[in-house]
C-alpha cells in the first residue's frame, strides 16, 4: 500500500468507481498487461472540469484535468488489481486533449497525469506516450487519458 500512501501525502485520494458508461469495461488483462479504458475528469460519474483548452480553460487548468482523470486510472487499476503496488510499470499513456484551433500544447496537457505517474511510481511510472488534440470529447471533457500497466 505505499503507493496509496504516497497518494494521501500528497492530498489525494482515488475517486470512487462507478459503473461505465457505455458497452465496454473499465480494464482488460491480458497475461500481465492491463488495459485502461479511458477516463476522464469525473467523480462518481460527474465531469468536475468541462471546455476548450486554450479557449475556455488554461494550459494548468487541462493538466489538473489530466491528473484527476489519472488518478481515475488509478481507480479502476485497484478495483482490477486489489493493490496498486501491484503495477509493475506504465508501458503506454494516451492523452487525447480537447482543444481550440491551433492549439499545440497537449504534451503539456497530459504532463498533468504522467507527472502524477512519475511521482508515484518513479522511472517505472514514464510511459510511451501519444498526446494528440480533439474537436470533442464525451460530455465536454477537455482531457481523455487511457493507459496500459505491466503488473506483477
Amino acid at each position: 500500500m505505499l503507493v496509496e500512501q504516497k497518494l494521501k501525502e500528497m492530498g489525494l485520494e482515488l475517486p470512487p468507481v462507478a459503473a461505465p458508461a457505455g458497452l465496454y469495461v473499465f480494464t482488460r488483462r491480458v497475461g500481465n498487461l492491463v488495459y485502461v479504458s479511458g477516463q476522464t475528469p469525473d467523480i462518481n460519474s460527474v465531469l468536475q472540469v468541462k471546455g476548450v483548452v486554450g479557449d475556455d480553460l488554461t494550459i494548468e487548468q487541462a493538466q489538473k484535468a489530466a491528473q484527476l482523470a489519472a488518478l481515475n486510472i488509478l481507480a479502476v487499476l485497484k478495483l482490477e488489481l486489489g493493490d496498486l503496488d501491484k503495477i509493475k510499470q506504465f508501458v503506454q499513456v494516451m492523452g487525447y486533449v480537447r482543444c481550440a484551433k491551433g492549439f499545440e500544447e497537449h504534451p503539456q496537457v497530459i504532463n498533468g497525469a504522467s507527472a502524477l505517474f512519475k511521482e508515484l511510481y518513479g522511472q517505472a511510472g514514464v510511459a510511451a506516450r501519444i498526446a494528440l488534440g480533439a474537436n470533442e470529447l464525451p460530455e465536454g471533457s477537455p482531457v481523455e487519458i487511457c493507459a496500459v500497466v505491466e503488473v506483477q
